[in-house]
């Protein structure tokens, strides 16, 4: 029994790239949208049929003597035989469509132990954000799921200029590998590491040793990229090597916009007195003070009071009573 591994991305972000490094002499890549790989290469290559593609791919992996088969856009299977037969009606074209690649990805099971078949596909994205593989109809989602048919479902990532496979799920794709298996969430875009580390992990045929593959870890493991948070909206980043340098300028940043601040209070406060003091020059006050404006209305209300002129009694502490005047007197 072969080994299937999904491999799943968007256009552009490393799918067919990641062959590049694989030897001539160890790959057959089935082009099944007969197209030219985004590099140079002497591959064998081979292209299935349309109306025939399912019988096509199946044969090819029978009779190839390479270890490493790859299915290059392996959702065309689908795609081309539905625009093949789109004027057709019924039921019978879309269990055609959907069996068909069932099949293709259910015979690696029969070929050789020591193959390792990649498929290599696109993938959507649903109305509440998760992330599979692209397929047509609602059968091979709703009654297969075809990321179960595979132990290993790799996905292309691009952050910051760096091409990586992410190999954990990120709580919304489909993502996954076997325990310890990676040694990062990320690691480098590269099948032919990811051949070299499954055949290690499984035993299969010549591998490296456990030592060799430790060292192929060090070289091809991100640490910088972090699995997210369960909900999969950003991606965390972890310290680098200049964290003391990144936090000196942290510290350099929050001082300048703190001395910043008080510069602008400063001036707010100064514009703020130059205003007071011109309104009191303009009304002939700028020399009382504020404290004497609110003791003014007190000294006021005194000056309205007036002692009773009568005389103390001759020893008596008594203080004669005030009375305020009245109006008109």
């Amino acid at each position: 029994m072969g080994v299937p591994v999904l491999v799943l991305g968007y256009s552009g972000t490393g799918k067919s790239a990641s062959l590049r490094n694989l030897s001539k002499d160890d790959v057959l890549v089935i082009n099944v949208a007969n197209k030219p790989l985004p590099f140079k290469n002497k591959f064998e290559t081979f292209t299935p049929r349309e109306s025939q593609a399912y019988r096509d791919i199946i044969k090819a992996m029978d009779n190839t003597k390479k270890k490493i088969i790859v299915v290059d856009d392996a959702q065309y299977i689908m795609s081309f035989q539905y625009m093949r037969r789109i004027q057709e009606k019924g039921w019978d074209k879309w269990n055609d469509i959907q069996g068909d690649f069932f099949n293709v990805i259910n015979h690696v099971k029969s070929i050789d132990d020591d193959k390792i078949v990649y498929f290599l596909s696109h993938l959507e994205r649903d109305q509440d954000g998760y992330e599979k593989i692209k397929t047509m109809g609602k059968m091979l989602d709703e009654k297969i799921t075809i990321e179960g048919l595979f132990t290993i479902v790799l996905k292309t990532n691009v952050a910051d200029g760096q091409y990586t496979f992410l190999t954990q799920n990120s709580g919304r794709d489909t993502v996954k590998s076997p325990i310890g298996m990676f040694p990062t969430y990320a690691v480098d875009n590269d099948i032919k590491y990811v051949d070299e580390k499954i055949r290690n992990y499984y035993e299969i045929g010549e591998h490296l040793s456990d030592d060799e593959m430790a060292q192929r870890d060090e070289a091809v493991k991100h640490d910088d990229i972090e699995k997210p948070s369960t909900d999969g909206r950003k991606r965390k980043r972890k310290s680098s090597k200049n964290d003391s340098n990144k936090d000196e300028e942290a510290q350099f940043i929050e001082t300048t916009q703190d001395e910043k601040k008080s510069r602008r209070r400063k001036k707010i406060e100064e514009s703020e007195q130059g205003e007071t003091q011109a309104q009191l020059a303009e009304t002939g006050e700028d020399d009382v003070s504020f404290e004497e404006k609110e003791e003014a209305p007190k000294r006021k209300r005194r000056a309205n009071v007036e002692v009773d002129p009568k005389p103390l009694d001759e020893g008596t502490d008594e203080v004669p009573k005030r009375r305020r005047r009245k109006r008109g007197e």
